[in-house]
């Protein structure tokens, strides 16, 4: 359940993305958000990139909870792709500054994934909310 309340709320934080980068002065209201926006994708990055290690390492559920097991890993996926999307600048900052090589294929990463944030969010809220219903249904 708490992998479905994490995911739904940074859904809901990368969703207005979305609707900001509609409007003309879209620009300036995420450089406000930015540095708390930033802190926060990297803690779920981490968060997700757990719960993946977390499927993986329960890879007995996939006999007994197929379903759950998938929902949590497909979950634990979008969580850390959008936390990886809100964190980008802060983990630019903070890992990858040293080594140009891997800021480049970062750089390129985030920008095939940056017109997908909105949508992917939206995916998010969707998975977040059947992944508190699996949980309530199948434990």
């Amino acid at each position: 359940m708490t992998f479905g309340i994490t995911l739904i709320l940074l859904s809901i934080i990368a969703v207005p993305s979305l609707l900001l980068s509609k409007k003309p002065n879209a620009k300036e209201l995420l450089d406000k958000i930015e540095p708390y926006q930033g802190w926060i994708g990297l803690a779920f990055c981490f968060y997700g990139v757990w719960g993946i290690i977390f499927s993986i390492l329960n890879l007995g559920w996939i006999t007994t909870f197929p379903i759950w097991w998938a929902t949590l890993l497909v979950g634990s996926i979008v969580e850390a792709i959008l936390g990886f999307m809100l964190g980008f600048t802060l983990i630019n900052k903070l890992v990858l500054s040293k080594n140009e090589a891997a800021k480049e294929k970062a750089i390129a990463l985030r920008e095939k994934l940056a017109p997908k944030q909105g949508k992917l969010g939206v995916v998010g809220l969707f998975v977040g909310a059947w992944m508190i219903v699996a949980s309530i249904l199948f434990f």
